[in-house]
């Protein structure tokens, strides 16, 4: 039986990863992150099954309009590896299914949810790709202000943004390829004098397969009742060669 603990190898990895992530966020990279980009004032998801390949090419596909942040889901088959679109395939998709409470998805299904304006920021951020690792980071701050002391839900996905035409797809695609979920709650927080900031650095694994020069992180949050409160998309400067 192998064992489920990391090796050191790995685990000096995710710290080179987290190393570099945390020295972006503090020199406020604006080429590897949310920095300068408009607020999105809406999250439209857009969840394609594995067997359904025709979905991909659907010339009906939801489009995100001006300002509106689009994530595209594929969700597993019980074909497995038989499925069409089974290579992008993720359980993440899943994951979020469920949290949306929505029913199984058998061919498509959209969901947009509109974002209320209003005061502090989120930011998301990532690193170059070291090795099969990328140093991601979410932050937002101020931490809202409420009479009682509520949990709110992180959700930082990192996507490959396809252009228009990739395989036959009339939309560009923001595939997801990973995801973080994290809860923040003021009860964790220090009682200070500062302001107070919810922040989360994590490393992320790049699935098999992906292009590593496509990729970058869009990041969410969601207040206890699972209402989308911020959202925020990095966007990345092309690198020569």
């Amino acid at each position: 039986m192998k064992s489920s603990m990391p090796s050191s190898s790995a685990l000096v990895m995710a710290a080179i990863v987290l190393a570099s992530t945390t020295f972006l966020a503090a020199h406020a990279q604006s080429f590897c992150a949310s920095d300068g980009q408009p607020e999105p004032v809406a999250l439209l998801e857009r969840f394609i099954s594995a067997d359904c390949e025709t979905c991909w090419a659907d010339g009906k596909a939801p489009r995100a309009g001006e300002r509106e942040l689009a994530l595209d889901w594929v969700l597993p088959s019980v074909k497995g590896d038989d499925a069409p679109l089974s290579a992008v395939a993720s359980r993440d998709a899943l994951q979020r299914l469920e949290a949306l409470g929505a029913a199984p998805v058998t061919a498509s299904w959209s969901r947009k949810t509109a974002i209320p304006r209003q005061t502090g920021s989120l930011r998301v951020a990532h690193g170059l790709p070291l090795g099969d690792y990328l140093g991601t980071s979410i932050e937002l701050k101020p931490v809202p202000r409420t009479p009682k002391a509520h949990s709110w839900t992180a959700w930082l996905a990192m996507v490959e943004t396809l252009p228009a035409g990739t395989e036959n797809s009339p939309v560009e695609r923001n595939l997801v390829r990973n995801v973080l979920q994290t809860n923040w709650s003021k009860h964790k927080q220090l009682l200070n004098k500062e302001q107070i900031r919810f922040f989360e650095a994590r490393s992320m694994r790049l699935a098999e397969g992906v292009n590593p020069t496509r990729i970058r992180v869009v990041g969410w949050v969601e207040d206890e009742k699972g209402r989308v409160v911020k959202a925020a998309q990095s966007r990345c400067a092309a690198t020569a060669g």
